[in-house]
């Protein structure tokens, strides 16, 4: 007498988690899709260059520490050194942005 009633038992709860799960189902793919990639800094670069452009050339925070931006500098020039295929202008561009962030600014800034 009891196992036809928790045989139905069991046939309610299939069908209650199977309409949850479409239902779960449908509200995810409703949802807006989400940018897989971060938002880069729109614009070229300024005629003196600023401590926020230089924190964003070098991917760290305006007031990082130095042993940080020096470590940002490396990782960034190893990926965009002319000697490796980069351009001469991003090379002096990033070299700018480090001498900004440790304050070592002298004159109007890049070669270029």
């Amino acid at each position: 007498m009891a196992t036809p009633f928790f045989a139905g038992l069991a046939v309610a709860a299939a069908a209650l988690a199977g309409r949850y799960g479409i239902q779960a189902w449908q509200a995810f793919k409703a949802r807006p899709p989400k940018p897989r990639m971060r938002k880069f800094y729109d614009g070229g670069f300024q005629p003196t260059m600023t401590r926020r452009e230089a924190a964003l050339i070098l991917g760290v925070r305006e007031n990082a520490t130095a042993e940080k931006v020096k470590e940002q500098h490396r990782k960034v020039m190893v990926a965009n050194h002319p000697d490796a295929g980069g351009s001469h202008y991003l090379a002096s561009k990033i070299n700018e942005a480090k001498d900004v962030m440790l304050g070592k600014t002298k004159g109007s800034g890049s070669a270029f």
